[in-house]
């Protein structure tokens, strides 16, 4: 793909968020060492600062089996402290950023920062206690549900409705989120509970990895054009997701007859969700029956949908790099491709302000409204590098 300079200088000078990469977990599963080139993932140190991305939210993941096991909080706390050992391993490289100076500081300082999001809030685990700790462990978004209902919201990937939106807890939840400053993500959610989200905050709120339902009708876990609308009324934003799945029909159909015969064997073998094997029996399968990629032109057209829904200020990144595996969209394939997308901005017509909006400027807003909602409230915001 052919990258004019202006893009390159775009990538370089703009700070760059993506709020959603699977880091954590990916090393978790096959450990490996980031801060130098890596032959697997999406996310390397060379390659992050080949594309310019400055913040890149790591994603505290914790699958559904850990919350229903009861090793969720354990697991979560596992987690930060991976993260934490990175930077504390790489101090030249790696920073972690617990408020949103902290990303203007270690962008001045030529460090990537490492803000924290949870996804799934399993270790809350009906405990506000629990949700001070992590705040005070730097978890800056929560993503409220992940693939299973729990004990806080339902989730847009569980048929069982058991709360029919927010548990009681989860609606009480929300406001200490926003007396603390955290975020509330609502990527994976179910409609029901989107909706109760947005009339109980008082602070903006993220979709810090989802796409447009309007490209992918019967993919719920996509956002409708009426939640985008408002979101963005609310002064939120949502971070467009590079699953080929997320982003067009031909792939979520090839996704749904995947996780057909992934189910089947899972079942046949009695596996559970976060089994190893399971990720080999999807790699066969893919090897099998050609995958019907997502182009950037793709990512480009929810851009534009949002945009046209919500305004310039709605829209983000979260490519949810190391999350969807081998699905990502032609010439955004790994970290390094931050300046392809914004080529493909510019020459959509979109201006420099506009893109800097994009990759990072609207994200940047959301982080500092809950920031001065808290300080209202009470609660110190503390800067890492401060």
């Amino acid at each position: 793909m052919r990258v004019s300079n202006d893009a390159r200088r775009i990538a370089r000078d703009t700070l760059i968020i993506d709020t959603h990469i699977d880091v954590p977990y990916r090393l978790y599963r096959n450990p490996d060492d980031v801060s130098q080139a890596t032959t697997a993932g999406d996310f390397d140190y060379p390659r992050a600062m080949a594309g310019g991305l400055n913040a890149p939210f790591m994603s505290i993941y914790i699958p559904a089996s850990k919350d229903a096991s009861g090793e969720a909080y354990e697991f979560a706390v596992q987690s930060i402290a991976s993260v934490e050992q990175l930077a504390a391993e790489h101090p030249d490289k790696f920073a972690i950023a617990t408020c949103s100076e902290d990303l203007a500081r270690h962008f001045e300082q030529n460090l990537i920062s490492l803000p924290l999001g949870m996804e799934n809030g399993g270790p809350i685990s009906g405990q506000i206690d629990h949700l001070t700790y992590f705040f005070d462990q730097g978890i800056r978004y929560i993503t409220l549900a992940h693939s299973k209902s729990n004990h806080i919201s339902d989730s847009s990937y569980d048929s069982n409705e058991h709360w029919q939106g927010l548990s009681e807890f989860g609606k009480a939840l929300i406001p200490q989120m926003n007396r603390l400053g955290i975020m509330v993500d609502v990527s994976h959610i179910s409609d029901n509970a989107f909706w109760q989200v947005m009339a109980l905050t008082q602070t903006p709120v993220l979709a810090t990895h989802s796409s447009l339902r309007h490209f992918t009708p019967d993919f719920k876990r996509n956002m409708s054009d009426d939640m985008v609308v408002a979101l963005a009324k609310q002064g939120g934003v949502i971070q467009i997701n590079y699953g080929s799945a997320f982003l067009h029909r031909a792939a979520q159909d090839f996704s749904a007859q995947r996780n057909a015969a992934v189910l089947a064997y899972q079942q046949n073998q009695q596996l559970p969700d976060d089994d190893p094997a399971l990720l080999e029996y999807r790699k066969a399968y893919s090897e099998r029956h050609p995958y019907p990629y997502a182009s950037i032109e793709n990512v480009l057209d929810h851009i534009d949908r949002v945009v046209e829904l919500g305004g310039i200020d709605a829209v983000g990144i979260g490519s949810d790099y190391d999350g969807v595996g081998d699905t990502l969209p032609t010439h955004l394939k790994d970290v390094s491709t931050y300046p392809n997308l914004i080529q493909g901005l510019l020459d959509r017509g979109y201006s420099e302000p506009d893109i800097q909006q994009i990759l990072g400027g609207n994200s940047l807003r959301v982080w500092r409204a809950a920031e001065d909602y808290a300080e209202s409230q009470g609660t110190a915001i503390q800067c890492r590098s401060a």
